[in-house]
């Protein structure tokens, strides 16, 4: 090989400085040493690269040529580094989670983001779905996590806590309430709600809160379509009852208000197998997710403060 990366730094430090002493002293070597090292540089190409006159040095027509082509190698050499050392300390391997679009919607992509600029080597996949689709795989361990609304639990399956959220009415602009003010249900007449479907946790939770809380419902439509339902009450006289970390207060396509007076809350859970324990890339990127949720919820929790209207 025709000399070593530390003869070509060596060589284009002398080229650039016209100088081994001031060569030496850029890169903390000694003169003696830049000498030898471009002398073996030297006799590895067969060519001189300089020409040395009272203490200073002049580059040859070699020596011109062989700089042009060193600081390229230089500068690749570089950019390699710098490439692999983004690498360096991130986690490797690959995660699969589950998550319904109650969270893929705002706090999905701003996760991500984070996520693999620190964990580039992490192989991140998202499955969507609804709660008991995710439930199930979760428990035949096709997930490493999956985020659902709470429920009873499961044999084989472990839970906690990940977040709580308010639960916010969505309408079109022209509703009979204020956006970003909390809403009592019960003072809404001919009220027509977009609901999930029973196989979904949350049609359970919202048919209780409606029926203890003297909603007076007219008509209901069930849809299993997250980004159907905004549409359909963004264009209709339709209202949906939807997580608020689905949302957020500066909306302009939709009338949303934190429902109060009671405050209506979803409990959103980790489950993962009971099985196996989560491992240090599912943590982290649970940990990011967790921050990017929290962080949506809490200007609606705050609004619950307000009056209601």
């Amino acid at each position: 090989m025709a000399g070593t990366l530390r003869d070509m730094r060596l060589f284009v430090a002398a080229y650039e400085e016209r100088s081994f002493t001031a060569a030496a002293r850029r890169e903390h070597a000694t003169q003696s040493g830049v000498s030898q090292h471009i002398r073996n540089l030297e006799d590895a190409l067969g060519v001189s690269l300089f020409a040395r006159e009272k203490g200073h040095v002049l580059p040859t027509p070699a020596g011109e040529s062989y700089y042009a082509r060193a600081v390229e190698v230089l500068r690749a050499h570089e950019a390699a580094t710098s490439a692999a050392r983004l690498h360096a300390g991130g986690l490797e391997g690959k995660i699969v989670v589950g998550l319904m679009p109650t969270l893929t919607r705002l706090a999905l992509a701003p996760t991500l983001a984070r996520f693999v600029q620190h964990h580039p080597n992490l192989v991140v996949s998202i499955v969507e779905g609804y709660s008991a689709s995710l439930t199930a795989q979760a428990l035949a361990g096709e997930l490493d996590f999956a985020i659902v609304p709470a429920f009873s639990g499961s044999p084989g399956l472990r839970s906690r806590l990940f977040v709580r959220t308010q639960e916010v009415l969505v309408s079109s602009p022209g509703a009979p309430y204020l956006h970003a003010r909390p809403v009592r249900l019960r003072d809404l007449d001919r009220l027509k709600l977009v609901v999930p479907s029973p196989a979904n946790t949350r049609r359970h939770l919202i048919e209780a809160y409606v029926g203890s809380n003297g909603v007076k419902v007219e008509r209901m439509i069930e849809l299993d379509a997250m980004l159907g339902t905004l549409d359909f009450v963004a264009r209709t006289e339709w209202s949906a009852v939807l997580p608020a970390v689905m949302l957020e207060p500066e909306e302009t396509r939709y009338t949303v208000a934190p429902i109060v007076d009671p405050t209506f809350t979803l409990d959103l859970v980790q489950i993962e197998p009971s099985r196996r324990t989560l491992s240090s890339a599912a943590e982290a990127f649970r940990t990011v997710l967790a921050q990017e949720t929290s962080r949506l919820a809490a200007p609606w929790a705050a609004l619950t403060m307000v009056d209601a209207v």
